[in-house]
Formats: C-alpha cells, sequence, structure tokens
C-alpha cells in the first residue's frame, strides 16, 4: 500500500470508537468509579465493538472505491448505502441522520435530503477525506457533499471540515504547529466560520500553554462530558490531537477523560492521529481485541488496500462488501450490549 495514512485513518477509527463506546454518556466525574480508565477495551469481557462512527467512515470509504474520481457518484453511492445501513437496525443512530435516511428511502435526492443540525455526524466519517486527498479544495467539496446528505447547519460542514484539514495535516508533518493548523482551517471556511475559528483559537491557545484537554473542556463549559454538538466536540477533538500528534494512545485516552460522547470523540481524533502514525502506532493489543463481525480489522484492511487502488488509478472499483444478514444478527447482539451497559449504570459504583 503507498498510502499508509488510509488503513492507519479507518482502523484508528475503529479502536478509538471501540475504546470510547463503554464511556459513552458517562460524566466526566463518574468515569474512573463507574469503569475505571480507558487503558483497555472494557464492554464485553476485554472485547470492544464498534459504533456508527466506524460504520460512517467505512461506507464512506466503500463510496469513494465505488465512485472512482468522479464526486457525483460519490455523492449516491454513499446516500444508497446510508439508506440500507438504516434497515438494519443501527444502535444510537443520530436523530438528524435518521431523519436524513428516511427522506432517502422516500426519494428525496440526496442533495436535499439532509436537515438543519449541528450534529457531529458529519464530523465523525470526515477525517478519510484527509487521510485520501491533497488537494484541500478537494477535500472541502467531499466534506460538503458527504455532509448535506444528512446536515444542512454550515455549523456541521465547518466542523468536518476542520477535521479532515487536521487529518491531512496529521499526515503530511511530523510536527504540525498550532497556528500552521489554525491559517490553514481559516483560509478554507473563511469568516463565515468565525464562531468555530474562534473556538479553535482558544484551543490552539490551551495547547501552547501546555493545558490538559481535561482542561480546555473544562474551560468551554463542558465539565460534565462533551456533547455530541459539533462546536463541541471539534474544538475538543482539536485540541487533544495538537497536544498528542504522535502518540495515539494518549490522544485518544484524552478525549475519553473528557467524559460525554466518548465514542464519537475518540473515534475522530483516532482517525486523525492514525492518519499519521499508520497501523504500527496504533497499540497492537487495542486492535487485537476489536470482537467485529462482519467488519472485522482484516475487513477494515482489504478496504483501505481497495481505496488506495482507486485513488491511484483514478477509476471505479467494486469495494468488498458485507452480508446484510449478518449484520442484523450483529446490530441485535450489539443492542443487547448497549443495553445492559445502560442497566448497569443503574447500580452501584455510581
Amino acid at each position: 500500500m503507498k498510502n499508509p495514512s488510509l488503513a492507519g485513518c479507518i482502523i484508528g477509527t475503529a479502536v478509538g470508537d471501540a475504546l470510547g463506546l463503554p464511556y459513552e454518556g458517562v460524566s466526566r466525574q463518574r468515569l474512573p468509579r463507574l469503569l475505571g480508565p480507558p487503558d483497555r477495551h472494557r464492554l464485553v469481557l476485554g472485547k470492544g465493538m464498534v459504533s456508527d462512527d466506524t460504520e460512517h467512515t467505512c461506507m464512506v470509504a466503500q463510496s469513494l472505491v465505488a465512485a472512482g474520481d468522479d464526486l457525483g457518484e460519490f455523492t449516491r453511492q454513499f446516500a444508497r448505502r446510508l439508506r440500507w445501513w438504516l434497515l438494519a437496525l443501527p444502535a444510537g443512530i443520530g436523530k438528524a441522520t435518521l431523519r436524513a435516511a428516511l427522506k432517502l428511502w422516500f426519494g428525496v435526492k440526496p442533495t436535499s435530503s439532509g436537515v438543519f443540525s449541528a450534529g457531529n455526524g458529519p464530523a465523525m466519517r470526515a477525517a478519510i477525506f484527509g487521510a485520501c486527498f491533497d488537494d484541500e479544495e478537494r477535500i472541502v467539496r467531499y466534506v460538503r457533499a458527504s455532509t448535506k446528505i444528512t446536515h444542512t447547519d454550515p455549523k456541521a460542514e465547518f466542523g468536518a471540515i476542520a477535521v479532515a484539514v487536521a487529518a491531512l495535516l496529521a499526515r503530511r508533518n511530523e510536527n504540525v504547529l498550532p497556528d500552521a493548523y489554525l491559517q490553514t482551517i481559516s483560509r478554507l471556511i473563511g469568516h463565515e466560520g468565525e464562531e468555530l475559528l474562534s473556538l479553535l483559537r482558544e484551543a490552539c491557545r490551551s495547547v501552547n500553554d501546555a493545558e490538559s484537554t481535561t482542561t480546555f473542556a473544562e474551560h468551554l463549559g463542558l465539565s460534565r462530558g462533551v456533547s455530541g454538538y459539533t462546536y463541541h466536540t471539534v474544538p475538543v477533538v482539536i485540541h487533544a490531537w495538537l497536544s498528542h500528534q504522535r502518540d495515539y494512545r494518549k490522544a485518544v485516552t484524552a478525549v475519553i477523560e473528557c467524559g460525554g460522547d466518548a465514542d464519537t470523540t475518540a473515534a475522530i481524533v483516532g482517525g486523525i492521529v492514525g492518519a499519521a502514525v499508520g497501523i504500527e502506532g496504533i497499540p497492537a493489543r487495542w486492535i487485537e481485541t476489536i470482537c467485529e463481525w462482519p467488519r472485522t480489522v482484516p475487513w477494515m484492511q482489504r478496504l483501505s488496500e481497495q481505496l488506495d487502488q482507486s485513488l491511484i488509478s483514478a477509476s471505479p472499483i467494486k469495494p468488498i462488501g458485507v452480508n446484510p444478514i449478518a449484520v442484523l444478527l450483529r446490530n441485535a447482539l450489539f443492542l443487547l450490549v448497549v443495553l445492559f451497559h445502560g442497566f448497569r449504570r443503574l447500580f452501584p459504583p455510581y
């Protein structure tokens, strides 16, 4: 593979997602007592499973493989996969994504299916664009197309661009200066994204002052946890990435320790740092103890290889798929696991 960032991004997303999932929705104050430190998978007997964050990243990768160099075809491919993904009854689907997928089933075009929401759905699947493309304007075009299928609030788009640009700079540079990141993202989102830029400036200031990511999250008023609002999620993720650019373990654990939407924040920063360090930079034990099917880790590796071939040839390739019956069975098991964790939180230790 000529671009190891692709596998690093996809598998980095999956590992972060799986590590953060047991901590999803838990306030920062309850994390140590309820689950202990995020130093290993804690979902099922020391094993980890992934959520929609990883599934969306994989669907974006499949759509890129199938589309070749055609942005319009990418949009159609991703919309089609989103429709069928909904039929598999995924647990924990976001409200905006649910409404958009239903609109797609009722015949609404992908360019009109999005709903006005500033959720973090587009951001959670954006890092792969930065791992794929070198041209910044091309990244923006693909992020915009991916975003508008589910979300129409410009905030969702700006947040997703911020994530994709972070992945691009991460894989290009050994060390990204916070000011260099700010200059790049400012150029791409302009004055319309000033609210996000202001938050990112605060994140960069905090990084330069060597503050922890949890301290920065508290400064944003997120002492109980990071919410699913993209202008909460993205600044905290960028802070964790800039603080630990080549240390996957520290970057991912830093955002999980902030609490809240931990699987998404960990998946996003895992994708960014994974694009920089590749599979070799992700703790092997964390990869080996992901218990997933039919989207196994080897399946994700094959998908990244296909994506690499498609990008080199600039032509479409039939992407590897998954058995829909297997996905249904897997999602049924996953729902039981999620419900178990929900009931567990009703009992001490709190």
